[in-house]
């Protein structure tokens, strides 16, 4: 699907022995295979381990200008326990909140498995001055954040200036320090799938444990064609590399039936090694509600009314 290699105009000579093949993306043929997978059907007992996979997945959100401590709260203990009467039900992956938010998740949530993850360096807009952006960064982790989402310059990088979003994350990625770095490409304002393509191999080339597709305040941003561009950019770097990365979809994904699509293009594309919390997260903040009502479907044969489980 990729051609020739191209190097992006703008890159420092000391950037191209880090970066893989860039080349360019068959639009055709990513839209024409990502159909394909999305009607992909998978039945019961397949169908009921997608379906908690896709709960052990997600990164429950809440990233409103409304946030409250008890807002967070509540959030964690649904994370928890997602079905308070069903303990088979698996809790989630982590819990992503803005930074001010990080200590009450993590008081909420200290001692268990579920992650906290916090936004940072200037969400949504990714523009601050790059002291401001590191500071924020230092604050969550020592906060106790798990995880870190951070924002790229899209202004840098749609301008040409892809070395200055690569020495930004790379600098971001220090002041991580042991927390997991996500980095948030906001595909829906990239404009071409060769961006995409382009920014995703930037951003690993830079150090990102996850490459994510969107701060989830676009509509719509997570679209199987740009997951598949960005799930064949992780697989280009592991095939060259041998560094295993880790991929978030976020923005648009609210029901069950996505969930599953996204999972079968992870599936096809990276292996069955990829489908673990470890290397595949769902950005979502209505998701979870879905996928539970689908459980019970499958469990019962009958559908609960939506209002069954508690609205977030």
């Amino acid at each position: 699907m990729a051609q020739a290699p191209v190097l992006p105009r703008g890159f420092e000579l000391p950037l191209e022995p880090r970066l893989p093949r860039i080349g360019s993306v068959d639009q055709v043929a990513v839209e024409e295979r990502a159909a394909t997978l999305g009607k992909r059907s998978i039945k019961r007992e397949a169908k009921l381990w997608a379906l908690d996979l896709a709960i052990r997945t997600i990164d429950l959100t809440t990233l409103e200008g409304s946030d409250t401590p008890g807002k967070v709260a509540a959030l964690c203990s649904k994370a928890v326990r997602p079905d308070p009467v069903d303990p088979s039900i698996p809790s989630v992956a982590a819990v992503c909140v803005y930074p001010n938010l990080v200590p009450v998740a993590v008081e909420r949530l200290r001692g268990g498995a579920v992650k906290v993850a916090s936004v940072a360096t200037a969400f949504p807009s990714g523009q601050a001055p790059l002291d401001v952006k590191l500071a924020e960064v230092r604050d969550v982790v020592e906060a106790g954040a798990d995880e870190v989402d951070m924002v790229i310059d899209r202004g840098a990088f749609l301008s040409g200036r892809y070395a200055k979003v690569y020495d930004e994350i790379v600098r971001v990625k220090e002041a991580s320090g042991s927390a997991h770095l996500k980095v948030i490409l906001e595909t829906g304002e990239l404009g071409t799938y060769d961006n995409v393509r382009r920014a995703s191999l930037l951003a690993m080339a830079a150090g990102a444990d996850f490459v994510k597709t969107s701060t989830g305040k676009l509509p719509s941003a997570a679209t199987l064609p740009v997951a598949l561009v960005m799930l064949e950019a992780i697989r280009d770097v592991y095939e060259e590399t041998g560094r295993m990365v880790g991929m978030k979809p976020a923005g648009g994904i609210r029901n069950a039936k996505q969930a599953v699509q996204h999972l079968v293009l992870v599936h096809e594309t990276l292996g069955p090694d990829w489908l673990t919390p470890d290397l595949y997260r769902l950005g979502a903040s209505s998701l979870l509600n879905d996928v539970l009502l689908q459980i019970r479907k499958e469990r019962t044969g009958a559908y609960q009314s939506p209002d069954y489980f508690t609205i977030d």
